[in-house]
């Protein structure tokens, strides 16, 4: 094979703030200077407001030196791999460096030049925090955004999310940018980028524009690639998702070869000229790569799959093909793009009063009763408190036996269960006033029902509500800007995008058949049939289902219905 036919290998060694930092290790050990590029996703989509907290609660004592960055990138994992990436020549891509690049990238610099390494160059695309330059952080502070629609790519206010008043403080606001800063730096000779809030899988995209040489206007295909792509960005960037972490079969990957979910295997991306790509991971690791394991990633929070809307291009599923190649190898070619909307996806964060969640183990007979009794208890002993004190009630409360099947509602199965963990969640103005739920919780132990053996947590204290919300920005008023090394600040424009709103009609596809009920029906469990995969961004929650075989795909469609599933789930 010649270098020119030779694919791009990307592996991915984090999902999460959080994630196990040996995966890294994983990943440079075992693939060595078969690993072109190694990347990690640190950002979900409420830890921007952890750091911005931070931040505020920082500044508000008057300190003003802190890390705005995700720090653990720099002591847990980078440190352990430098000297073995820059000897591969692999390339390192991260998203940690959260609210703060610039800050994370000359921290690299820093430990780089404490080890005595030289020559590496080190890069930060930003632009993402659009709150950055506004006087007022608050919508009102901008010129045009619009609420994002789960369900509508061009009616903006269906079934949109809450936003915060105009004149009501927001913690963080980051649109989700592109792989067009990673790649110019990558242009540049940079070795190690660091970013802030770009979209998932523009930490793959961008590595596979330098590489191919990518051009809007030039590239034959160009959308498909960059569809194809992004594709294969997002089946990576969940980390193990793809590899049998959260799978449907999950015994198939606890009892794989090789450790199984003790030594999960991460994944790698092998992709091609041709914009095809093969889903793999390293050898004589646990996990499982398959059709199966593929898929489910493949639907997890994408919402429409005729339209997974990103900043630069719009990356359309519904002819994916995927087919298995070998052991733990996958073929997945078929993916269609068309240009992009005129705006960016934001992800806020704004406050909501505080909350404060407290949890005591309850065991013996009727423990799911006393667990209802003891919660509800609780609440009207704290809310008789705030009405001797003159203090307002709650906003909310939750109380969850927790063992009982509590998310299942009206349609539990455990009742005469003997262990339950009861968690009691409230929702209140004032963190003093909620304080006083922990303060009466822990009483309960003498003076409620038998069997409460002691708090999960201690006594809890309230913490800040940060409340999620999606909101679309014009690209006009968006910038995406980088550095590499000790050069200067640069700033790209946008590509091309469709101005006449075109995404909302796509193509035509065959629809599913309907099924054949001449023929006696067996009723059995969704599970038997098909594999599920579900993911949630703010208060939406995206539900994909895959048939195991596609002769099962009419009798899911005519089963699975929206009036099906509302009224299941009423109770949530």
């Amino acid at each position: 094979m010649t270098a020119a036919e030779r694919p791009i290998r990307i592996g991915c060694y984090s999902a999460f703030w959080g994630d196990t930092a040996t995966a890294a290790l994983q990943l440079v050990k075992h693939e060595g200077k078969n690993l072109d590029y190694l990347v990690a996703d640190y950002l979900a989509e409420i830890t921007m407001g952890i750091l911005a907290i931070r931040r505020k609660r920082r500044q508000m004592t008057g300190k003003t030196d802190g890390t705005d960055y995700i720090n653990e990138f720099l002591t847990l994992v980078l440190k352990r791999i430098l000297p073995d990436v820059i000897k591969n020549g692999t390339k390192v891509i991260t998203n940690a460096g959260a609210l703060d690049p610039v800050g994370c990238k000359e921290a690299i610099e820093a430990m780089l030049a404490k080890m005595g390494i030289q020559g590496v160059k080190v890069a930060a695309v930003l632009g993402d925090d659009v709150l950055s330059d506004k006087e007022e952080q608050t919508l009102g502070s901008f010129k045009d955004v619009h609420p994002f629609s789960s369900i509508s790519s061009v009616n903006h206010q269906l079934d949109a999310d809450r936003l915060p008043d105009k004149d009501e403080p927001i913690v963080s606001l980051n649109a989700y940018i592109g792989a067009i800063g990673v790649a110019a730096a990558l242009d540049e000779g940079a070795q190690i980028i660091v970013t802030g809030r770009v979209v998932d899988s523009a930490l793959v995209v961008g590595p596979l524009m330098h590489e191919y040489g990518w051009k809007e206007g030039v590239t034959k295909n160009y959308y498909d690639l960059l569809a194809s792509a992004s594709l294969a960005g997002h089946i990576i960037e969940c980390g193990c998702h793809s590899t049998g972490g959260n799978f449907t079969d999950w015994h198939l990957v606890a009892q794989s070869p090789y450790g199984g979910y003790s030594n999960m295997g991460y994944p790698i991306v092998e992709f091609n000229r041709d914009g095809s790509f093969v889903v793999t991971k390293p050898e004589k690791t646990g996990g499982l790569v398959s059709v199966a394991t593929v898929s489910e990633q493949i639907l997890y929070e994408i919402l429409d799959p005729a339209l997974y809307l990103l900043p630069d291009v719009i990356l359309d599923m519904r002819t994916i093909q995927l087919s298995q190649v070998g052991n733990n190898r996958v073929l997945v070619n078929g993916a269609k793009g068309i240009r992009p909307t005129p705006f960016l996806k934001c992800s806020g964060i704004f406050l909501d009063g505080w909350k404060v969640s407290v949890e005591i183990l309850i065991g013996g007979i009727d423990a799911k009763k006393k667990a209802l009794a003891v919660g509800e208890a609780i609440i009207k002993r704290v809310q008789g408190l705030y009405k001797e004190m003159g203090v307002a009630d709650f906003r909310s409360y939750n109380i969850e036996p927790l063992g009982g099947e509590s998310l299942f509602g009206p349609h539990a199965r455990t009742n005469d269960t003997r262990e339950i963990v009861l968690r009691i969640t409230a929702h209140h103005d004032d963190p003093k006033a909620l304080a006083l739920v922990p303060l009466e919780t822990i009483p309960s132990a003498t003076c409620m029902a038998p069997g409460i053996t002691g708090s999960a947590a201690g006594r809890p204290r309230p913490v800040p509500n940060m409340v999620h919300f999606p909101l679309l920005i014009p690209k006009t008023q968006v910038s995406t800007q980088y550095v590499v090394g000790n050069g200067q600040l640069k700033t790209l424009g946008w590509g091309d995008w469709d101005k006449e709103a075109g995404y909302g009609r796509p193509s035509f596809i065959e629809p599913i058949p309907a099924p054949v009920l001449s023929e006696p029906l067996v009723k059995t469990r969704l599970v038997n049939v098909a594999y599920g995969r579900s993911g949630d961004k703010g208060d939406v929650c995206n539900v994909g289902i895959i048939a195991r075989d596609p002769k099962y795909m009419p009798y899911i469609k005519r089963s699975i219905t929206e009036k099906v599933v509302g009224e299941y789930m009423q109770h949530l």
